[in-house]
């Protein structure tokens, strides 16, 4: 991964799609993710960072979903590639209209079983809303984003109104502290 963002002359349309076949190659097998990185909570989704360029021109997280769990509908910003690892994920895609009016659903949820990646980014789509497929049991997804996700300004966006919220996620756990607390973080 680190090789191929480096690249002279690589952007979005080049990269992205090394990314994804890294991905699928990553979570083609499930035998890797320490337990650390894989605890769920009862109340929240959690974000562990597991590796964090650093340049901040990357990061790899997993996302460990509780059962029923779900994000708020948001934005990343930044190009992403979500892969399954284990159980499924559910993801809406979303459009944002004018003010005052509510995030409207954009084609059919979309299903994610293991082994399978998504892709997100400012230029092809990157508003969703995604839960765990289960209402009983734990899912986890590992991303990779083109920044460092866990301090990037992005939005939320409420449903009745619309309204777009400021929010910088920082990652979970204690394992790994955000070494990059910086300006806005």
């Amino acid at each position: 991964m680190t090789h191929a963002v480096a690249r002279q002359g690589w952007g979005e349309a080049q990269l992205v799609p090394e990314v994804e076949r890294l991905l699928r190659e990553l979570v083609a097998k499930d035998d890797w993710l320490p337990e650390a990185f894989a605890r769920a909570h009862p109340d929240f989704y959690q974000q562990y960072l597991l590796y964090g360029d650093p340049l901040d021109r990357f990061s790899v997280v997993s996302f460990v979903w509780g059962p029923g769990q779900f994000t708020p509908v948001h934005n990343h910003t930044v190009w992403g590639a979500i892969g399954m690892l284990r159980g499924a994920e559910l993801g809406q895609a979303f459009g944002i209209g004018e003010s005052g009016q509510p995030p409207r659903p954009l084609g059919k949820e979309e299903r994610l079983e293991p082994g399978m990646v998504a892709l997100v980014s400012p230029s092809i789509g990157d508003v969703h809303q995604v839960r765990n497929a289960y209402p009983d049991r734990v899912s986890i997804s590992v991303h990779v984003y083109g920044g460092n996700i866990g301090r990037i300004r992005r939005q939320v966006f409420a449903m009745g109104d619309g309204a777009a919220k400021d929010f910088v996620s920082g990652y979970s756990g204690d394992r790994v502290p955000n070494l990059w607390a910086g300006e806005g973080a």
